[in-house]
């Protein structure tokens, strides 16, 4: 039950989902969830394992979705917790938490919420976006590419990356919908032709309206993305949307090179990720 519970919740946080989880660490007496036992809630709603059934599991369940319910900071400053439940209705008083139920037995049980780290589609295999492929493979972030190119798309260029996507701009759109995006924490737009840009730009906002993942952010000027936006109101997105798009990308650190500008981009991707303002 452990392995399938945790191969859940890799699948899940490669969904681009977050996960609650709360593990059953040690059991006395007449409990129905043995040590290793655990539950799994996602932020969608689904939920797989058990910690036992009855009137523990629902308690547990509720605990997980209010943790879920809370913000991505809130949870990484208080960190998860540790509760120990006692399985009989006499229990009132005592320092754990008392169900309403006759086993009489003693369950501590850890929870936690897991986010799903950053995982981005640099959409160009140029300098920047060979530059920020290194600062993720540093911090151990996903990532994959997009080019139209094969020459700046391939995988002896970018090893690490989960995927390598080498196809016209409408073939890629054409693949993807709104769930298969939010694999994506952020979509980056650098590409070396703008058009291309714009094309990915109007196209994927079609496809994730106005949902808040994937991110997407544009390298350039304000001059272009003024372009860019007068394109998307053309093409019928709502300007709210369009607002909601990073240009230009990273923080403001005065940052010249590739490689710079690299650092600026995955700083901004980790402030977003943290809410840092």
């Amino acid at each position: 039950m452990s392995i399938a519970v945790l191969s859940w919740v890799l699948e899940r946080l490669g969904s681009g989902e977050r996960v609650a989880i709360a593990s059953v660490i040690e059991a006395q007496g007449s409990v129905p969830g043995k040590p290793g036992a655990r539950l799994a809630i996602s932020s969608s709603g689904s939920r797989f394992g058990t910690v036992g059934g009855a009137g523990l599991e629902l308690r547990i369940g509720k605990k997980l979705e209010e943790m879920l319910a809370s913000e991505d900071s809130a949870n990484r400053k208080k960190g998860g917790s540790v509760e120990v439940f006692l399985l009989h209705k006499d229990g009132k008083g005592k320092e754990v938490t008392a169900l309403d139920s006759l086993c009489g037995g003693r369950v501590t049980v850890s929870m936690e919420v897991i986010d799903p780290r950053p995982n981005i589609l640099i959409a160009g295999g140029g300098h920047v976006g060979f530059a920020i492929a290194q600062v993720c493979d540093n911090l151990d972030w996903g990532y994959s590419i997009f080019d139209i190119r094969e020459d700046f798309c391939n995988q002896e260029r970018f090893p690490n990356a989960e995927q390598v996507i080498c196809c016209p701009v409408e073939d890629f759109l054409r693949k993807e919908d709104t769930d298969s995006l939010r694999r994506f924490s952020d979509i980056l737009l650098l590409s070396h032709d703008w058009e291309v840009d714009e094309d990915l730009l109007i196209g994927l906002l079609g496809i994730s309206g106005s949902s808040l993942r994937p991110r997407i952010g544009a390298i350039g000027s304000k001059k272009k993305w003024s372009e860019f936006e007068r394109s998307g109101i053309r093409s019928g997105i709502e300007k709210r949307v369009l607002e909601s798009v990073r240009c230009p990308i990273g923080l403001d650190i005065g940052a010249d090179s590739p490689e710079e500008i690299a650092i600026a981009v995955c700083a901004e991707v980790l402030s977003l990720e943290r809410s840092v303002n």
